[in-house]
């Protein structure tokens, strides 16, 4: 596969119409006198007049801002994505949710009235339903033209799948509004992490539970049958809720068969924060999700045992009772160290090394079905990611970081950025792109790297260049890069062309200084890819003499030796 992933609400307003409103965004986000949705094309950091008058800090102000971004505007640019050469859709949650992010579900088993051409009439049909019962569930329009775009998605053969967080919900969700009025007496109250109910003979609340990272508006789903020690970054042994589990696959079976046919259901699921989740539930999952559909892909978020140093091991989620696949973060940053000027910089002999630790502990299979990411939701931007030479992930905003740049990034940014592409379009796994990073977008960490996407032919204002640094403001100009644009098709076209790159092994040829080579071959094919990073020209010895075709520009050599002149990269085919 080549990957995208598509965060809805800024991805493209293909239907102005079911914009969102403040009565959407109940119960969990009031919004000021004079809100309004944000015009696409705004200054990001200029705060909105509703904002101002309202005395908002800065994060506040993100934090109600709506854009509009909906399913008829993923439909609309279907064929954009299969021209770009993605063949599979990842799409963060879609579940009704009054947040931006929809992390923070009403309902699960409802696609976000908002995302939909009806609000008003979806929410008359979802009140109309007893959501503990899937017999009472029925399609609203949201519903329906979601599994359009599967049907669409289907038709120009790409895959699509969807995000959940089975360890949360939202304040909003049905049961959890059920807990708050009967409190004990509630059927559901066993679903949720809660350490003491309300005792009506007192004045005070004494209503207490967990939320997702101490947040109490992501109320935890309640982990049983805990025989190890919980700990975040280290899977641990358990189950979920029995109640909220039955519920979990119930939702899981609607999007996979809807009514019953897996010919027009989603292709798999991506699961967050799996280390919050205990693995008997994941292995129960795994088992229920196959018995619907065998080639489901479910794809985990794994990511940071103690942030910012160490990273998850993957093992313990893809040894064939989990998942097929995590978001493989743990190659992205040695490759960020490699190919970026970071603080952190590594050779070209650490970088290999560190990748062969990585895949030697997983199967074979596994190494392949792996999605690649380099930057995400949860991210800075790959192009601001590379242009800052700090730390990957750490004080990644300038909120945390005043010195962190959060403009254009420079020449020598793109070219290095380029470079990596090419290795991660090379590269054993399946290579993914954060929507919008392939228009030339860039922003410092969540909540910047969530900017509307610059589509061509959108005139934005000039964004503000430094935010947080001292000196009178100065803008950089906002729009599309047609060129960085092409640099994607041609790599997923090379991709695509050349087998090789998705199943062949894998040869480590030159790891010295900066300098790097690597074959990719089967018993028909071999693709060898060289990579100059160092200040001078550099020559590199190709495995055999005879003619080679470069691939990123149609031209032939004829040799065993190949000369790169510095900050340069070339893929060759015998």
């Amino acid at each position: 596969m080549v990957w995208y992933q598509i965060f809805v609400e800024r991805f493209s307003n293909g239907d102005p119409k079911n914009d969102p409103t403040p009565q959407t965004m109940q119960p969990a986000f009031e919004a000021p006198p004079g809100w309004r949705i944000t015009p696409w094309a705004h200054n990001w950091y200029e705060p909105e007049p509703w904002a101002k008058q309202a005395k908002l800090s800065w994060g506040d102000e993100l934090g109600l801002r709506r854009y509009g971004g909906d399913l008829q505007g993923v439909i609309n640019k279907l064929d954009y994505l299969r021209d770009l050469g993605v063949s599979a859709l990842y799409l963060n949650p879609l579940n009704d949710a009054p947040s931006l992010h929809k992390y923070d579900a009403r309902n699960y088993h409802h696609i976000d009235v908002t995302f939909g051409p009806d609000p008003a009439g979806d929410q008359r049909i979802i009140a109309s339903e007893n959501p503990a019962d899937p017999s009472t569930w029925k399609w609203t329009s949201a519903d329906k033209l979601f599994l359009k775009l599967v049907e669409e998605a289907h038709r120009r053969n790409m895959k699509v799948v969807l995000d959940y967080s089975w360890n949360h919900t939202g304040v909003g969700f049905w049961a959890w509004q059920d807990i708050l009025k009967k409190q004990k007496a509630s059927s559901f109250a066993d679903w949720y992490q809660i350490t003491s109910f309300d005792n009506p003979a007192t004045p005070a609340s004494e209503f207490a539970y967990q939320g997702w990272a101490n947040l109490a508006s992501l109320p935890e789903i309640r982990k049983t049958n805990i025989t190890t020690e919980r700990k975040s970054g280290r899977p641990y042994e358990g189950n979920l809720s029995e109640g909220a589990k039955q519920h979990i696959y119930a939702v899981t079976k609607r999007w996979l068969a809807p009514d019953g046919d897996i010919g027009k259901g989603i292709d798999g699921y991506r699961l967050d924060v799996a280390d919050q989740i205990p693995m008997g539930f994941w292995r129960d999952y795994r088992t229920y999700v196959k018995g619907i559909k065998p080639d489901a892909y479910l794809v985990g978020e794994i990511w940071w045992e103690e942030w910012p140093d160490k990273l998850m091991d993957p093992v313990p989620y893809v040894s064939g009772d989990v998942f097929d696949a995590v978001m493989f973060y743990q190659i992205y940053r040695p490759a960020r160290n490699f190919f970026a000027n970071v603080t952190e910089s590594i050779d070209a002999k650490q970088f290999v090394a560190e990748l062969q630790a990585e895949w030697s502990r997983l199967a074979k299979p596994t190494r392949y079905a792996m999605m690649n990411v380099s930057a995400t939701h949860d991210t800075p931007r790959l192009l601001t990611d590379f242009f800052n030479p700090g730390k990957y992930k750490y004080q990644a905003t300038p909120r945390d970081n005043a010195a962190y740049k959060t403009g254009r990034p420079d020449t020598d940014t793109h070219n290095r950025v380029r470079l990596y592409l090419m290795h991660q379009f090379t590269n054993v796994g399946a290579p993914h792109i954060w929507n919008g990073d392939e228009l030339g977008m860039w922003g410092a960490d969540d909540p910047d790297c969530r900017k509307p996407l610059m589509w061509p032919g959108i005139k934005f204002e000039s964004e503000t260049h430094n935010n947080y640094q001292p000196g009178a403001k100065t803008y950089d100009p906002v729009g599309y890069n047609a060129e960085h644009h092409a640099f994607y098709q041609k790599l997923a076209r090379i991709r695509k062309n050349n087998p090789v790159l998705i199943t062949g092994d894998i040869e480590f040829l030159t790891a010295t200084g900066k300098q790097l080579s690597y074959r990719r071959f089967d018993k028909e094919q071999q693709v060898v890819v060289l990579f100059n990073l160092e200040k001078n020209s550099r020559s590199f010895k190709l495995p055999v003499k005879g003619r080679w075709t470069n691939l990123m520009h149609g031209t032939f050599i004829n040799s065993d030796q190949v000369d790169l002149p510095p900050l340069t990269g070339m893929i060759l085919r015998k």
